[in-house]
Parts: structure tokens; sequence; C-alpha cells
């Protein structure tokens, strides 16, 4: 056999070896992609729900998951609101579970997720992780039972606004900023220049306003005097222990007896079946979501901080 025939023949085999294990890796993602999914969708009968918010809240929509950037700790309101919606209309789901552990964050997404609490159908019960606190409490005030861990760290009930100074750094580097504004508050919270005293009282109403709000949802969610709120909102961090002497929790327990409780409250006899609500994307998204976003250390840094431009109002625990 000529030599050209060989090289045929090896480039024939070649061509098949791969088309083979493609192939093989097209039918195992296929299995992981659908097989592997949320199980709760190939059975019937009563359920429980456990929407989860995880992370720092913040508005929006979830990306794909990366599979090989792990998760990004953030909680987008868009995304836990339609999991609440898709339970409140699941006829399956008789009682759903709000799983917080997350240190607050954005005023508006969690006002976002507090009005779609406003307005469930179903009765939702909060279960609190390692840490809820600030926003974290904000979205588990309206629910009808708020469990926790005698060792969660909660409350944390207050706003937060932070701005950087980079005024000496600039003059030590021989940094200069220049600025045309048409008012003199137009930049408030220009890192090149100090904070004086009139931005310190004009954002100091901006956060008082969202103090109020915040108090008054307390109150309304717990059934407590706004005074009584007032006095204890004084921005503390406290233990599940404290929070639930102070009344701004319901029972101690952990996960397995909140479920046992929501099944309880929602009238389902024996052991519950659960449905976890999470991102639904395929595997084929997750790995172009992953080839079309390279990790970036810029982004990552801005996240880890929670950067953003300008300084916008938190719900947020700032404390180790």
């Amino acid at each position: 056999m000529s030599r050209k025939s060989w090289l045929i023949i090896i480039a024939g085999l070649t061509v098949g070896s791969m088309l083979v294990c493609a192939g093989l890796f097209g039918l195992t993602m296929w299995f992981l992609d659908n097989i592997g999914a949320d199980s709760s969708t190939l059975a019937f009968g009563d359920a429980i729900a456990i929407v989860r918010v995880e992370g720092v809240i913040v508005s929006g929509e979830a990306p794909p998951p990366n599979p090989f950037g792990g998760v990004n700790g953030m909680a987008y309101s868009q995304t836990i609101i339609k999991y609440l919606q898709d339970a409140d209309e699941n006829e399956d789901v008789k009682a759903i579970i709000l799983y917080v552990d997350s240190p607050g964050g954005s005023v508006y997404a969690s006002d976002e997720i507090y009005r779609q609490l406003m307005i469930m159908n179903k009765p939702v019960i909060a279960a609190m992780g390692s840490l809820a606190a600030s926003g974290g409490y904000y979205v588990s005030a309206p629910t009808q039972e708020i469990w926790v861990s005698p060792h969660t760290l909660t409350c944390s009930i207050g706003v937060i606004s932070q701005f950087l100074n980079l005024e000496e750094f600039g003059e030590e580097f021989g940094v200069k900023t220049i600025t045309v504004k048409s008012g003199k508050f137009k930049d408030t919270g220009n890192p090149f220049r100090s904070f004086n005293e009139e931005d310190r009282a004009l954002w100091q109403d901006i956060i008082d306003e969202a103090y109020d709000g915040f108090v008054n949802i307390v109150a309304e969610g717990r059934g407590m005097e706004e005074a009584t709120v007032r006095q204890l909102a004084d921005g503390r961090v406290c233990t599940g222990k404290q929070a639930q002497k102070m009344g701004f929790v319901d029972e101690l327990g952990y996960l397995p007896e909140v479920i046992d409780r929501a099944a309880e409250v929602g009238g389902i006899e024996g052991e519950p079946r659960i449905i976890e609500y999470n991102e639904e994307t395929s595997i084929w998204e997750a790995f172009a979501a992953s080839a079309a976003q390279p990790n970036d250390p810029l982004e990552s840094l801005k996240q880890m901080i929670h950067y953003h431009p300008g300084s916008s109002l938190m719900y947020l625990y700032v404390g180790p």
C-alpha cells in the first residue's frame, strides 16, 4: 500500500475519532442539561418551594452561570421576583420559603423584592442563613413568619451611602480634575473634592427618607409600634436570639424545621416535596456566556468592593 493511501486512512481514522468524541461529548452535555436538571419537574404532588436570596442584593437579572468562574455572590432582584412569581403560579406549590443569606444591598433592588412579596397569594416564610442583615432583613419583614438560627447575624436596620475622597491622593500624584457644572450640588460625591457640610446635609435628608421607609416596613410587617422599631433600629447588628427578644423574628430553627413549618402552613401531610427555584440556563448557554465574558480582573475587583459610579443608597451591612 502506497504512502498516500496510508495517509488517507490515517486522516479518515482521525476525523472519525473526532466525530465520535464530539458525539459522546454532546450526549453527555445533553444528559447533564436534561436528566441532571431540577428533578422536581419530574415529580408530582404537593410541594414546598424554596427561593433563595443569597449574596449582595442588586437590581436586574442574573447572567448565565459561568462554568469556570464560580458564583458571583449577587442576588438579582428581577430573577428572584421571577422565581417568586413562578412559585406562586405553580399549582403544586402550597407554601414558599424565602431563604435569605445576605448582607443586604441596593435600596431599590430590596424594595423591588419587597413589593413582589406583598402581592403573593401563597404563604411565604423567611428562613435566615448565617447572615440576613439590613436589606436581607428588609425582604424578610413582609413574610408571614421569620425563622432564624440562634447564631444568625441579622437586624442592621438602617441606610448607608459611602463616598471616596481622593483629594490628597490626587495632589500627591499630580492628578487634577476639571469640573464644569450647572449647580453647586451637581458634583456632590466627586472623589477629588472635599465633601462639605452642604453636601452632607443634602445626603442626610436622602438617607433619613430611606430610613423612614425601612422603619415603616418593619413596623407594618412585624406588627410593632413605629416608635419601638425606631428605638431599636440604630443600625446595630444582632444575633438570632437577640432579634427574637426584640420581636424582629418569630422562631429559632434551621431550614429543616422551616420546611416542616411550611408544610404545616400549606396543609401538606407527610414529607413534602421540595422544589428549588434556580437558574435554568442550559449548559450550552453557560459555555457561551463564559466564552463571551472573559475574566476581567478590574470587573472582579469592582464586584468585590461593590464599586459603582457615584454613590447609591444601600441597605447594606458593612461589618467584617
